[in-house]
């Protein structure tokens, strides 16, 4: 009779053990495709990460919002020609000069916003080669090696079914919130690309008020907010690599649930990182 339970109980404790290394492994494989896949779409300009998309943006810019842009810019061009007129003392003090000066600042204004898309394209591969570098230093992985997960598994062959029961539980826990940060994660990245998309199909809008002093500040703040969307992606990047060593560091051979609920805190402290990375570069650069 002793020898029948025994051999329920260790079958029993070997039906958890491979449940609990299944969850184990299924869940850092999700955890570590997703960074890698976070790596691999933010080192990406807005025609390579979808170029159905991004030629659908470029013929609405250029067919839509265009024309806009040019009667905005010639209203601008018109009222630079009045203020620079009668600037002089209300034509008392008229000079001829300021005609080429018009004529100049004009033929600045209508080459800028008729290479509009070339403009915000070189900003993107800008941020695209500070990505590619800082992926080549930033290496790391989320993965866990054979070694650790054997030695878990030694560890988890040497404990009693009760505990056994209680990491099982939890590590079902651990691997469906993991999920959930995983496609949040995913939201986020690509949250990122959608905003570029949106402020590239308007970009004709503001790139029409640098014919005027006042009205450039438009087109200014547009730009530091491209360039922020861009370095956006350095600073994803960064916290991947953060990400990465604090994984590496949790020792599973010791404890086994402390370090499970903490891989899953670090993976909540990277959702959290990724969301604040945009209101950071654009603090940096100082776009709103």
């Amino acid at each position: 009779m002793d020898s029948i339970l025994q051999s329920i109980e260790d079958w029993f404790r070997g039906l958890l053990v491979s449940g609990i290394m299944d969850n184990l492994s299924n869940t850092f494989e999700s955890v570590n495709n997703q960074v890698g896949q976070i790596a691999t779409e933010v080192g990406q300009t807005p025609a390579n990460f979808s170029p159905a998309v991004y030629n659908m943006i470029r013929t609405l810019s250029e067919n839509v919002i265009m024309p806009i842009a040019g009667l905005i810019l010639t209203f601008i061009a018109c009222y630079e020609l009045i203020q620079l007129v009668i600037s002089h003392n209300n034509l008392a003090n008229f000079e001829t000069w300021i005609f080429w000066k018009w004529i100049f600042k004009t033929f600045v204004a209508v080459t800028l916003i008729t290479n509009t898309m070339n403009i915000t394209m070189a900003v993107f591969d800008v941020a695209q080669h500070v990505v590619t570098q800082a992926g080549g230093i930033i290496a790391g992985s989320t993965a866990i090696d054979d070694s650790t997960l054997a030695t878990v598994q030694s560890t988890l062959e040497a404990m009693d079914i009760g505990p056994l029961l209680s990491i099982y539980l939890q590590t079902i826990i651990v691997r469906f919130l993991i999920y959930i940060l995983s496609a949040l994660i995913f939201v986020i990245v690509y949250a990122r690309m959608i905003e570029i998309y949106l402020m590239v199909s308007l970009a004709p809008i503001p790139f029409s008020t640098f014919g005027n002093r006042e009205q450039s500040m438009i087109g200014q703040n547009y730009l530091r907010s491209l360039f922020a969307l861009g370095f956006q992606g350095f600073l994803i990047m960064v916290c991947v690599g953060i990400y990465a060593v604090l994984i590496q560091s949790v020792a599973f051979s010791t404890d086994i649930i402390g370090s499970l609920w903490g891989v899953l805190g670090y993976t909540i402290l990277l959702a959290f990182t990724l969301f604040k990375t945009g209101a950071v570069a654009k603090s940096i650069l100082h776009a709103h």
